[in-house]
């Protein structure tokens, strides 16, 4: 998707083996995992959006095993590591990385429906209208019942509630304006104007939340 260049703070990843690690995957894995074994089904077709080095849809593979796992990428080098780590966890229930760029018009027109989508760390890094798109898309490539999880940093009432958070936002808009933290209510609208019922606002470590809704099962 065309994130806009964001600065090197938004995302460290560095080449291990053939494969990409990022740091700050890998310190939320655990509580993404065990969030996930929450909320998702228990089985059917799930879809990352922006898959980004491929560790977490790994691990989500290994933890709701009767999930058909489509990971997804716009960026090619990390399709690649992707299918990499994909590769060498030998899991039969992950698909070969996708080529999506979740910000484009119609996408959901070329994905098969799925019963679970999960998002996480992008909306900072995407324009709000890309944002819209992309929720909007979502919500049109889910099953009728089937659930979308956004995780990552949000505004809190338009406040921003840490100085880990105010830096970062900072960071992001004096490199690009249009980019930075989105609203949590106003995140919540966008899911709602795109036809989706918000199931559960949940808490996430290092100040993070996790948005929930559903598509309305008829």
């Amino acid at each position: 998707m065309p994130i806009r260049s964001v600065p090197g703070s938004a995302s460290v990843a560095a080449p291990e083996g053939g494969k990409l690690f990022a740091p700050s995957a890998a310190r939320n894995l655990e509580p993404l995992c065990n969030l996930l074994q929450d909320i998702a089904p228990r089985s059917g077709r799930a879809l990352e959006i922006a898959s980004g080095t491929g560790q977490h849809v790994i691990a989500y593979a290994a933890c709701l095993s009767g999930l058909i796992w489509q990971p997804s990428e716009v960026d090619g080098t990390r399709r690649a590591s992707i299918d990499a780590h994909s590769a060498e966890a030998a899991l039969e229930n992950i698909r070969p990385a996708l080529e999506l760029d979740a910000t484009a018009p119609g996408w959901a027109q070329n994905v098969e429906p799925v019963d679970f989508i999960v998002l996480s760390n992008l909306l900072h890094l995407i324009t709000e209208g890309d944002a819209k798109t992309l929720l909007r898309e979502a919500a049109r490539a889910l099953k009728p019942g089937g659930k979308l999880c956004i995780y990552g940093p949000f505004m809190r009432a338009e406040e921003l509630t840490s100085e880990g958070d105010r830096a970062f936002h900072a960071s992001l808009i004096a490199h690009d304006p249009a980019l930075g933290y989105k609203d949590d209510f106003d995140t919540i609208d966008w899911l709602q104007n795109a036809g989706l019922d918000m199931t559960d606002v949940i808490e996430m470590p290092a100040n993070n939340l996790a948005l929930v809704a559903q598509k309305p099962d008829f």
